[in-house]
């Protein structure tokens, strides 16, 4: 069918089972459009887990009004937000990986499996992440008033505190994939991220680069075109830069993490096993590829009944 010509009347000779299968961004163009509205429905699940902090900023209106009652919202809004980020996170992790390994996801019921069955470990995550995060920014005011203060060596503490920054966000490519995808334990998951951090140090500066240009992108339409930012934000970026390190990140994890295992009890990893049926298992065969096309039929003109 011919979706953006005249002719959408005619159908094709569909697809061949034998057909080359796609890699590489040719693929992950294809998993964005096939799973394009599932996309925006997670990022906009995700992004009501932000509600929280949404509710701290208004509180912080009411700061002269009535001091004490705003100062216990705003604290108690950014303490919930940061333990049910990263069970949140979790959850759009487990999604985002079975559309990478092609697998069918029940979208609500495997995010709030993923949000339920990691919410210990996810949380203790997050809210280190979010401590992490909270650092990092309050360092870009603080040590470069130092320099001006005191000494330009200032600035060696904050390239050291934003090159851990560094590694933690490359960690935080491997925590939540493996957390949800594994039974390791929190110790475990510490221990492998940080080392992959640095064996996939390639795909970890794509990701980190690539999401970076995307919030910049985002950061533009905040500035210069606001109605615009405000429109996306319920439904991008968020989901849309996780299932880019999901795709990039979780092959790193099943080639140095998942398959060693499997290997070393004798088993194949099953994620890689393809579950296409045989020919003898097929009821009915596949004829992609071999059907001739549909014409449209040519309009005549008949004769008109009186």
């Amino acid at each position: 069918m011919g979706l953006f010509s005249k002719d959408y009347e005619s159908a094709g000779v569909g697809i061949s089972k034998n057909a080359p299968k796609k890699k590489g961004a040719a693929l992950f163009f294809d998993i964005v459009g096939r799973k394009i509205w599932n996309l925006f429905g997670l990022n906009l699940l995700y992004m009501l887990f932000f509600l929280p902090l949404l509710i701290g900023f208004i509180a912080l209106g009411f700061l002269t009004r009535n001091y004490a009652a705003a100062v216990t919202v705003i604290v108690v809004s950014i303490l919930a937000f940061m333990v049910l980020i990263g069970p949140a996170t979790a959850g759009l992790t487990k999604v985002l990986r079975l559309f990478v390994l092609g697998k069918h996801s029940f979208i609500l019921r495997d995010f709030f499996n993923g949000f339920k069955s990691n919410f210990k470990n996810a949380a203790i995550v997050g809210f280190i992440d979010c401590l992490i995060a909270a650092s990092a920014v309050a360092s870009l005011s603080v040590y470069p008033a130092l320099a001006v203060q005191i000494s330009r060596l200032m600035y060696v503490p904050m390239v050291i505190t934003f090159s851990l920054f560094l590694v933690i966000v490359m960690m935080n490519h491997y925590l939540f994939l493996m957390m949800t995808a594994t039974s390791l334990s929190l110790k475990n998951l510490f221990k492998n991220s940080l080392a992959l951090a640095f064996v996939a140090l390639k795909q970890n500066l794509f990701v980190f680069i690539i999401s970076l240009l995307i919030l910049a992108v985002m950061f533009v339409f905040r500035i210069w075109l606001t109605p615009v930012f405000w429109f996306l934000l319920p439904f991008f970026p968020a989901a849309f830069i996780f299932l880019l390190n999901s795709f990039v990140c979780y092959p790193v994890i099943q080639k140095y993490v998942i398959n060693p295992y499997y290997t070393s009890i004798g088993e194949v990893n099953p994620e890689l096993i393809d579950e296409t049926p045989t020919a003898e298992e097929r009821v009915f065969e596949d004829m992609g590829g071999k059907e001739k096309p549909v014409e449209k039929r040519k309009k005549g003109k008949g004769k008109r009944i009186s």
